[in-house]
Order: C-alpha cells, then sequence, then structure tokens
C-alpha cells in the first residue's frame, strides 16, 4: 500500500506538471492575441524539434564527432522538405521510413 508521504509527492508532481499547461490555456483562451505573437508561436514546435534532431543527426560515436554522411541525416533531407512543403505529418513519416529504409539496404 502506498503511503501517505508518496501520495503528497506524486499528487505535488501531478499540480506541478498541469499548472504549467493549464495556466496559459486558461487565462488566453478567451484572449485574442496578436497576429505575430500566434505567428512565432507555430514555430515553436519546429524549433524545438530541430534543436533535438540536429546534434543526433550529425554527431556520432565515442568520442564524438561529426559525420556528414550518416544515413539518418541523409534521410532527413528529403523528409523535411516534405514536411515543410505538405505540412502533412502522414507523407513526411512516409517519405523519411522509406528513404532510411533505401538508405539501409
Amino acid at each position: 500500500m502506498i503511503s501517505g508521504k508518496y501520495m503528497l509527492i506524486i499528487t505535488g508532481m501531478g499540480v506541478v506538471t498541469y499548472l504549467p499547461r493549464w495556466l496559459p490555456l486558461a487565462f488566453l483562451s478567451r484572449r485574442s492575441l496578436p497576429r505575430r505573437l500566434v505567428q512565432w508561436l507555430d514555430l515553436i514546435p519546429a524549433a524545438i524539434l530541430g534543436a533535438l534532431l540536429t546534434p543526433e543527426l550529425i554527431i556520432t560515436g565515442s568520442p564524438r564527432h561529426i559525420e556528414w554522411l550518416k544515413p539518418e541525416l541523409i534521410a532527413a533531407i528529403p523528409t523535411f522538405i516534405t514536411a515543410a512543403i505538405t505540412r502533412s505529418l502522414g507523407w513526411t513519416v512516409v517519405v523519411g521510413m522509406v528513404t532510411f529504409g533505401l538508405l539501409q539496404k
């Protein structure tokens, strides 16, 4: 059985996780934001994804070094182009999987 101390910790973690997501939604849902701010906010997911993927795509090995001809990096190029042109998650995933699969043979 879970003790009260652990339940308090789990509840606290839930509150700390939930509040940063709920507060902006609650305060901004009834307000209209400036167009420029909305356009800027739309770019945040792509920037985060790029920041997470770029090191993995070009840096490899131990000790870490840059490798420009990794199959992952080569497959990422048409995948990113497809994402930019179609803005379709489905097509982006298909192009990425097919390209990477062809490079693995």
